[in-house]
């Protein structure tokens, strides 16, 4: 089995390179800083850095999920601790960004590579099957985020207003069209080749391990919702999803702006001092002697010391993100072995697969400790504590998956508040300011509200429950 490594220099020139026809420059009405055509390469690369800061960044007018699953606190403002979603209009953007920057740019890309006459049939294929993995992707986070969705009508210039559609009915049909994608790559020929991103090297075949690890976590997502669909997934995607040690899925930032990771722009570039570990992450870690903790934080006069999550604090009395999270060029993770492991491992509890979960449990919490530049001999020691050790660590396989899950997801925030919903661990308590319980759902942007509202408002209506709240479950969400 190959190894897949990180992708460690941004292909610059595809990510900002355009064609444009040949014209009379002199004319009135010809706009010579516009490119007539776009090359499908840079819409795709455009996109797929705009997802990966999407889900990276730490922006609280953006990405807050580190502070939802507790992870991180702020120490001065703490509107987005106390999730207060609407006063950054969180929603607006985060929809926006997904739609408009991720989306919509993979909708032109596809388009443009329809077109195109000059590559090989294979190629097209390829590039074809990559655009949609990426638009699968996006779609799920979507959905993951709000629920229902405007999804077959949306990005439609004719049609403004689109209509929400029901989540599980999206899923069922991403779940489809990842089938064709994956049907369709022809490993002979290769894709977007620099372009790719996510991989050092161009090998079709990481990215049909990539979609069927997506296809794979889809899969489990859905599994309470829709448990013969969902089975039906995780059967046919799990032998061919990542089974290595080191390979991931990630997005190759670079240390040369604007390609740095999003978390050196918050972190350091914009001179804030937001952000503090809290005694809720600290403490458990410190519990279990996790060889993490000095990765993920720094310490304050040689201790670990948290910010109780939703008060406030100075920045340099308690432990802040580590050096590892200031790196202009820490990559951006979209799937790894780690996060596959610990679905073999659940998926054996529930009489999906064959095995022993405990072997699984282990080799994801060993991927996470060594992907943090942990040792062998940690891994060991860690695993052999018996509030570690999947035979006598505390609870159901639900429990313990999910407190080592939450840990391996430090720098994964979306991904650990998905998990923590659909595993029901572990289970946050809100800050003494919060103005509502925890979130399990982000409520539909303000310019829905006002200018989508015929179909806002039904929208709202088939969440069910409380309708357009925070604390309305996603249909997969039991």
């Amino acid at each position: 089995m190959k190894k897949i490594l990180l992708y460690t220099s941004l292909s610059i020139a595809g990510m900002v390179s355009t064609v444009s026809c040949t014209k009379d420059l002199t004319t009135l009405n010809n706009d010579i800083k516009k490119p007539e055509v776009v090359a499908a390469s840079a819409l795709y690369s455009s996109a797929t850095k705009e997802l990966a800061d999407l889900l990276t960044s730490t922006n609280v007018n953006l990405n807050i999920y580190r502070l939802i699953v507790q992870h991180w606190t702020e120490n001065t403002y703490l509107d987005e601790s106390n999730y207060n979603l609407i006063k950054r209009s969180i929603p607006d953007l985060f929809w926006s960004a997904i739609y408009t920057d991720v989306l919509k740019d993979l909708k032109e890309a596809k388009g443009v590579v329809e077109k195109d006459a000059v590559i090989s049939a294979a190629t097209k294929k390829n590039r074809l099957a990559q655009i949609e993995i990426m638009s699968i992707y996006a779609t799920s986070v979507a959905v993951n985020t709000f629920g229902n969705v405007p999804y077959s009508k949306s990005m439609d210039i004719d049609n403004p207003f689109p209509v929400y559609e029901d989540g599980q009915a999206i899923y069922n049909d991403l779940l489809t069209r990842l089938d064709a994608a994956l049907a369709s790559f022809d490993a002979s020929d290769e894709g977007f080749g620099a372009a790719n991103m996510l991989f050092k090297d161009n090998e079709i075949s990481n990215w049909i391990k990539f979609g069927n690890s997506l296809k794979f976590r889809l899969g489990m997502i859905l599994i309470d919702a829709a448990p013969e669909k969902a089975a039906t997934a995780v059967t046919e995607a799990e032998p061919k999803a990542f089974d290595t040690q080191g390979e991931i899925a990630v997005f190759p930032y670079s240390t040369v702006p604007p390609n740095t990771n999003p978390l050196w722009e918050d972190l350091v570039q914009s001179g804030r001092h937001d952000f503090n570990a809290t005694t809720v992450m600290l403490d458990q870690l410190k519990a279990l002697n996790d060889p993490r903790i000095g990765q993920f934080f720094t310490k304050v006069g040689g201790q670990f010391v948290g910010l109780k999550y939703g008060t406030k604090g100075s920045y340099v009395n308690y432990s802040h993100p580590g050096d590892k999270l200031e790196k202009k060029d820490l990559p951006g993770v979209f799937i790894d072995y780690t996060e596959i492991e610990f679905l073999r491992a659940e998926a054996i509890e529930r009489t999906l697969l064959a095995g022993d979960a405990a072997t699984h449990y282990n080799n994801a919490i060993a991927n996470s400790i060594i992907s943090w530049g942990g040792t062998p001999a940690e891994v060991t020691a860690y695993l052999a504590q018996p509030t570690v050790a999947y035979a006598t660590a505390t609870g159901t396989y639900k429990q313990k998956i999910g407190l080592q899950k939450w840990i391996a997801f430090y720098n994964r925030g979306f991904d650990a508040w998905v998990e923590a919903r659909r595993l029901d661990y572990p289970v946050f308590v809100p800050g003494p300011g919060a103005i509502s319980a925890w979130p399990v759902r982000f409520t539909y942007p303000v310019n829905e509200q006002n200018l989508n509202k015929e179909n806002y408002d039904k929208g709202s209506l088939s969440l069910g429950g409380d309708g357009d709240r925070v604390t309305t479950k996603i249909f997969w969400d039991k």
